[in-house]
C-alpha cells in the first residue's frame, strides 16, 4: 500500500506497477488528484471510488489523503544493476548506505533527500533495518518511485565490494577527527554510511569505511537526527561535485 497524493502520483510517473488506486468519494479536489486521475486513465490502473471509512481501514493506519494505491512488493535491484546503471552514465557514484536504521521516517526522509540530489541507489541491510514499508513511501514523498533501493545482506561486506570496484565509503560520525567538506574522497565516487538513531555507525562498518567524517558543529546541541544528518551530507556532497 503506498498512500498520500504526492507518493501515489510519483509511482504513476515511474515503472513501476500499479494493482488499482482507491480514492475516497468525499476527498476535496486537488490540481494533483486530477493528475492522478490522468495517469492512471493513460496507464490504465482501475480506480476505485470508496467511502473515507473504508479507505480508512483498508490503509491500517497509514495517512493517505484520500488516495490509496495498491501495488506488488517493492522491486529492489541488485547492486551490479546499480553500477551498471552509473556506469552507462559515465558519472562519478553517488551511493548511500544505512547502516542500523531503524526507523521508517527517517529511511524514507533520507531516500527523499538522496534521490533529490542525484544519488544512485540506497543500500538497506536485510536485518537489523528499517525496510520500504507504506510508512517510508510516506516520508519519501514518492522519491522511492524513482530511487533504487538496493537490499544487502551484510554491509561491510557490501562496502569492501564497492572498495573493489573503485567505490570509496564515507561514514558519517559526530566522533571523527575530520569534517566531511574537507575530506579529498567528497568529488570521488563513493557511498556516504549513515549510521544508527542514537548509536551511530557499528564498529565493524566504522572499521570498513574508508574515512570516516563529521559534520561541523558549533551550537550545543551534540547531534542531529539520523535523516537531518544525512540531508546536510548529502548537500555538502553535492555542493563539492557541481
Amino acid at each position: 500500500m503506498v498512500g498520500g497524493l504526492h507518493p501515489v502520483r510519483e509511482l504513476l510517473r515511474s515503472e513501476q506497477h500499479l494493482t488499482r488506486i482507491l480514492v475516497a468519494t468525499n476527498r476535496d479536489p486537488a490540481a494533483v488528484l486530477d493528475e492522478i486521475l490522468a495517469l492512471a486513465a493513460e496507464r490504465d490502473v482501475p480506480i476505485d471510488r470508496v467511502e473515507r471509512a473504508a479507505l480508512d481501514q483498508r490503509s491500517e493506519g497509514l495517512v493517505h489523503q484520500g488516495v490509496l494505491a495498491l501495488a506488488p512488493p517493492y522491486p529492489h535491484v541488485s547492486l551490479d544493476e546499480v553500477l551498471e546503471r552509473i556506469t552507462a552514465r559515465s558519472e562519478p557514484a553517488l551511493l548511500v548506505a544505512l547502516d542500523g536504521v531503524t526507523d521508517p521516517h527517517n529511511l524514507g526522509s533520507i531516500a527523499r533527500t538522496a534521490e533529490a540530489v542525484g544519488a544512485h541507489a540506497l543500500l538497506v541491510p536485510e536485518r537489523r533495518s528499517a525496510g520500504v514499508t507504506p510508512t517510508a513511501e510516506k516520508s519519501a514523498a514518492g522519491a522511492l518511485a524513482h530511487l533504487p533501493v538496493v537490499e544487502v545482506t551484510n554491509l561491510v561486506r557490501t562496502l569492501a565490494q564497492l572498495h573493489e570496484r573503485g567505490v570509496w565509503s564515507l561514514g558519517l560520525d559526530g566522533d571523527a577527527e575530520g569534517e566531511l567538506g574537507d575530506h579529498p574522497l567528497v568529488t570521488e565516487p563513493c557511498v556516504l554510511v549513515i549510521g544508527a538513531e542514537g548509536g551511530g555507525l557499528s564498529r565493524l562498518v566504522r572499521e570498513r569505511c574508508d574515512a570516516v567524517v563529521r559534520l561541523p558543529m558549533v551550537g550545543r546541541v551534540a547531534s542531529l537526527n539520523a535523516s537531518v544528518a544525512a540531508g546536510v551530507a548529502l548537500y555538502e556532497l553535492l555542493r563539492h561535485r557541481r
